[in-house]
């Protein structure tokens, strides 16, 4: 797989319903953090995530964290 490109190096900090998320892996989402698709036709897929109630989440930005999809401080690094 190749390396994602950076949409922002700074994490997502979003307030999702309850329900499956998707969250981009590719950068190429119009919808960032989450999935809208635009990866067909690469080598990237997105990352499912179940919320079990409403809640604020931190997501990755840099698409680089070792605990997708939620940021892990990566981004510090890059």
């Amino acid at each position: 797989m190749s390396d994602p490109e950076i949409p922002q190096k700074q994490p997502y900090i979003v307030t999702l319903p309850e329900g499956t998320h998707y969250w981009c892996r590719c950068e190429r989402s119009q919808k960032q953090p989450l999935c809208d698709g635009a990866h067909k036709g690469t080598d990237f897929e997105p990352v499912a995530f179940t919320l079990d109630a409403p809640e604020t989440v931190i997501l990755c930005g840099c698409k680089h964290t070792q605990d997708a999809p939620f940021c892990d401080g990566t981004h510090n690094h890059l």
